[in-house]
C-alpha cells in the first residue's frame, strides 16, 4: 500500500488573521457601547443632583415661611440667586421665586444646565394656615 498524500487547501493561512480582525472589531463596538452608557449615566446622575438640590432649596424656603407664618407677606421674592444662600448646592444659574396668594405659597427654583436648550425647574406648593 502506498502513502496517502495529504492535501491542504490553498490560501488557508489568512483565515486566522481575518477571524482575529473580526473579533477585535466586535470588541471595539462593545467598548464603544459601554463608553456611551457611562456617559449617559453621568449625565443622568448630574441631572438628578440638580433636581435634588432644587427640591432642597424650595423646601427650605417653605420651612422658613412655616417658622414665621405671621410675616407671610415679607417672603415674596422674584429671581433671587440661590448660590449665596446655599453654597453647597451647585445649581448652574439657579434662581428662586416665591409667590404668595392668600394662604397658598408657591416656591419655584429654576436652573439652566450647561448645554441644555431650556431651563429646568422644581415647584413646591404649600398652604400656610394660621396666619
Amino acid at each position: 500500500m502506498g502513502k496517502r498524500a495529504s492535501r491542504r487547501p490553498r490560501r488557508v493561512e489568512g483565515i486566522v488573521l481575518l477571524e482575529v480582525l473580526i473579533s477585535v472589531l466586535v470588541l471595539a463596538f462593545g467598548v464603544l457601547g459601554i463608553i456611551g452608557l457611562q456617559a449617559a449615566a453621568i449625565q443622568h446622575t448630574t441631572a438628578a443632583k440638580y433636581r435634588t438640590d432644587a427640591s432642597f432649596i424650595a423646601n427650605a424656603r417653605v420651612g422658613e415661611i412655616w417658622a414665621r407664618p405671621g410675616a407671610l407677606s415679607t417672603f415674596g421674592e422674584s429671581g433671587t440667586d440661590v448660590s449665596a444662600a446655599f453654597p453647597g448646592a451647585s445649581l448652574p444659574n439657579g434662581k428662586r421665586t416665591t409667590t404668595i396668594a392668600g394662604e397658598r405659597v408657591t416656591v419655584t427654583v429654576t436652573w439652566q444646565t450647561p448645554g441644555a436648550d431650556r431651563a429646568s425647574n422644581v415647584v413646591v406648593v404649600a398652604h400656610i394656615v394660621g396666619i
